[in-house]
């Protein structure tokens, strides 16, 4: 039997994806679990793809089992995230960039992609796990160009988890 009250779920309108932010951090150790953000950019990003996840299934054939084959969990890999922006005079994303692939040590970093809502209060947090800049790629230059230029910034990660974001604040709430 149906019930009167509709699930809380199911009335919650759709987010928007056109307002995010990207902090990174330092991966926590054990002495210091959680760690203050890392001033990696001065520059919003204006596009972020790639939050994937893709589970292949182990396929095991039994024999007898004429109908099909069972299907199995099996190793998770993840896509990898692009980050654009357009192009600053700062230069942070090519010095991570250039320190990692000059072979000397560089911090992995977590970052966070955070939804917000119409009034800019978080409501959906993406987590990469030990984040690293696998690409960097500067705007194309063109004499006869007018548009902005991009700059993007490939990660590879470890992992990607969505993490619990606390609800905004009822409207009227100081």
């Amino acid at each position: 039997m149906a019930t009167a009250d509709p699930i809380a779920e199911n009335t919650l309108a759709p987010l928007h994806v056109f307002r995010f932010d990207v902090t990174f951090r330092r991966d926590g150790t054990i002495s210091a679990p959680n760690s203050d953000p890392v001033p990696l950019c001065s520059g919003a990003f204006s596009e972020c793809t790639g939050l994937e996840a893709t589970m292949e299934p182990k396929v095991i054939k039994s024999g007898g089992l004429n109908y099909g084959p069972a299907q199995r969990v099996g190793q998770v890999s993840f896509a990898t995230v692009i980050l654009k922006r357009g192009i600053t005079t700062t230069r942070d994303l090519w010095n991570w960039f250039q320190l990692v692939a000059g072979g000397a040590y560089s911090y992995r970093l977590s970052a966070e992609i955070r939804m917000q809502n119409q009034n800019g209060d978080p409501v959906l947090t993406w987590k990469l796990a030990r984040a690293l800049p696998i690409k960097f790629k500067s705007a194309d230059l063109n004499a006869r160009g007018s548009e902005v230029g991009i700059e993007e910034l490939h990660l590879a990660h470890e992992g990607l988890s969505l993490i619990a974001t606390p609800p905004p604040p009822p409207p009227g709430t100081p």
